[in-house]
């Protein structure tokens, strides 16, 4: 991509280049940071937030959104967003024809910005070898402490550096179709409504973790006993078995007890890749998210119809809120306030933890009814109007579709075709295109005139 390279300078040289970049107006965020639960009550964060995301218009075809949640500080989930979004603005999408073209280059984005984040860890490498030669040979970890506590340290705060990784879902609209990539835990859902106007939920994404039996089964294959992982949590020093960064755990998963017996890297950033999704008037709108929503629901009210309540609450806010914003942060606090109660009243279970990770929510609306819209002053220079094509989901095959069966709250999509658009007239504007006058000063220029004309004008009006 050589028209990234011209581009290299500037991103190393600045971390805020996509604030240029134009922002998708159909889109809502909200977040949360992480919280420790106190018995006194006061809010604390374990550790800075490590959630980043994106939601851009490339120009009228191309949209890009995207959620990266970081593990173990917020170093490759920070590189990962800016680059991977580069990867993709700069590439020759315009030129790309076919659905397995688009997939092709979703996929080998994730593995260029892999490799790229590996390649700036040199300086933090470099350091750690240094400070190891600073260590008297023969020396135990405890011997070394107690020798060159502040070597031991400096060496301890690098391999936490080293060990910063991302899970990470990206979603592209290319030419009215939908494509999306992950690794890792984020989720991405597709809501929809059928005939009946019945909202149904659809996981595009796949939760690449302990739970997957085809992560079990791909570990399997290089040596990994899977009997062993069935009841953990945790592979090596993180939860997924697909990310982007964590170079500790990839260049050194021998030194993992878990991990000692693979032939070959366990934790990878090949993405899984479906689309292209055609979007058509079923299509209501999109959710990506990190793991922090969909997981305090889980441990809130269970792990049953996540996904279908998380859609649910969406649809509630849609009729409450006045923009997208409002929507997405209204849902991110509810499940704030869901999992902070549900701790309280279970704090007595030793087994509950006191905590919750961080959350962010991306909401791309397609067309669903926002009633209590404010009104902009002036007519929008964007709009993003779906195709009505009837076509089946693709390449959804693992995906999970849950039926919210509460019509009362599903509402008939609110399109303006050609022939509903308002008038000059309505609008109150002019064949000239001006909007006419609404103060008279007449009486202001024949006073003027007049005090001209006897003298009396003000010298600070002549």
């Amino acid at each position: 991509m050589n028209s990234l390279k011209v581009h290299q300078n500037s991103y190393k040289n600045s971390e805020s280049w996509t604030d240029d970049l134009p922002v998708c107006k159909n889109t809502g965020i909200g977040f949360s940071t992480n919280q420790i639960y106190r018995e006194d009550g006061h809010p604390q964060e374990e550790h800075l937030y490590e959630d980043y995301s994106s939601h851009f218009r490339f120009n009228d075809q191309f949209y890009w959104y995207a959620v990266f949640d970081g593990h173990e500080g917020k170093r490759a989930a920070d590189f990962c967003s800016q680059r991977m979004t580069a990867e993709i603005y700069f590439s020759q999408i315009n030129e790309k024809q076919s659905d397995e073209e688009i997939r092709e280059l979703l996929r080998q984005a994730f593995l260029t910005v892999e490799a790229g984040y590996m390649e700036s860890l040199g300086d933090l490498l470099a350091e750690r070898t240094c400070l190891q030669y600073e260590i008297p040979d023969g020396l135990s970890t405890y011997e070394a402490y107690q020798k060159v506590p502040h070597v031991m340290e400096k060496i301890k705060s690098l391999n936490c550096e080293l060990a910063s990784g991302s899970a990470t879902a990206v979603a592209l609209i290319c030419k009215n179709k939908l494509f999306v990539a992950n690794v890792g835990n984020c989720r991405v859902l597709l809501c929809q409504t059928d005939a009946n106007s019945v909202l149904k939920v659809v996981q595009l994404s796949i939760d690449h973790d302990l739970q997957n039996e085809d992560e079990l089964l791909r570990l399997s294959q290089i040596g990994i006993n899977p009997h062993n992982l069935r009841n953990s949590s945790r592979l090596g020093n993180q939860e997924n078995t697909r990310c982007l960064g964590n170079y500790a755990i990839k260049d050194g998963y021998k030194d993992f007890e878990d991990l000692s017996k693979a032939t070959q890297e366990p934790v990878i950033s090949e993405p899984d890749v479906h689309g292209g999704i055609i979007l058509d008037e079923s299509c209501r709108f999109l959710l990506l998210m990190t793991a922090g929503l969909y997981k305090s629901v889980e441990e809130s009210i269970g792990p049953e119809q996540v996904n279908r309540h998380i859609a649910q609450w969406v649809v509630e806010q849609f009729r409450e809120q006045a923009t997208l914003t409002g929507v997405a942060q209204a849902v991110v606090d509810k499940v704030v306030r869901l999992h902070h109660d549900w701790y309280m009243s279970n704090s007595f279970n030793h087994s509950c933890t006191p905590k919750r990770e961080d959350i962010t929510l991306v909401l791309r609306n397609f067309n669903y009814p926002l009633p209590n819209a404010l009104k902009s002053p002036t007519k929008p220079t964007v709009q993003f109007n779906p195709l009505v094509i009837a076509n089946d989901i693709t390449n959804s095959n693992n995906s999970t579709q849950h039926t919210l069966t509460n019509l009362s709250t599903i509402s008939k999509t609110n399109t303006t075709t050609s022939s509903e658009a308002k008038t000059e007239s309505e609008d109150d504007i002019g064949p000239d295109q001006r909007i006419p006058a609404y103060v008279d000063f007449g009486d202001f220029y024949k006073n003027f005139e007049e005090a001209k004309k006897n003298g009396t004008l003000a010298s600070c009006l002549e």
